[in-house]
Order: C-alpha cells, then sequence, then structure tokens
C-alpha cells in the first residue's frame, strides 16, 4: 500500500460523500415532486378531467431538480471510479 493508494482512496470517499451530502436533497424533492405530480394525474384521470397540453410548472421543476442532482451523480461516480483505482494502483 503507498501513498497514491491512500489519496485515491480518500479523495473517492470525499468525492461520493460531498455527493450524498449536496446531491441527496435535489435528489428527494424531486421524487417526492414526482410521486406527487403522479398522484394527481391520476386523481384527474379518474374524475374524468382533461390532461394538460402543455408542461406545468412542477414539470419544469422537476427537470430543474434533477438537474441539480445529475453533477452530483457523476461526482459519486468520479469518487468511485478512484477508489477502484486506488486498489488496482500498485
Amino acid at each position: 500500500m503507498s501513498a497514491v493508494n491512500v489519496v485515491l482512496w480518500v479523495v473517492g470517499v470525499v468525492l461520493i460523500a460531498a455527493a450524498w451530502v449536496r446531491g441527496m436533497p435535489y435528489w428527494r424533492r424531486y421524487q417526492a415532486l414526482r410521486a406527487q405530480q403522479d398522484n394527481i394525474r391520476r386523481y384527474e384521470t379518474w374524475r374524468g378531467r382533461p390532461t394538460e397540453s402543455g408542461p406545468s410548472s412542477a414539470d419544469l421543476m422537476e427537470t430543474e431538480l434533477r438537474h441539480r442532482a445529475q453533477p452530483w451523480l457523476v461526482a459519486a461516480i468520479v469518487g468511485l471510479v478512484l477508489i477502484i483505482a486506488g486498489f488496482a494502483v500498485h
């Protein structure tokens, strides 16, 4: 085990932790908003109301939340790759 291995592991763990702390609130809110919108759509269909033709403000917010969560997902993937690279480097 060399210093390179330890550095790769530490940087990988820090990236995953940062992604978890910073990205999860966006992802949780996205999932909650999506579930709420699905419930509203089911209710409106059950009542026989016509569906909207364009995107609603909730749809736009879902897109915004997803776009805010995606960079943190990439950071977590990079962190995982660094941890794996830490085991591969000799």
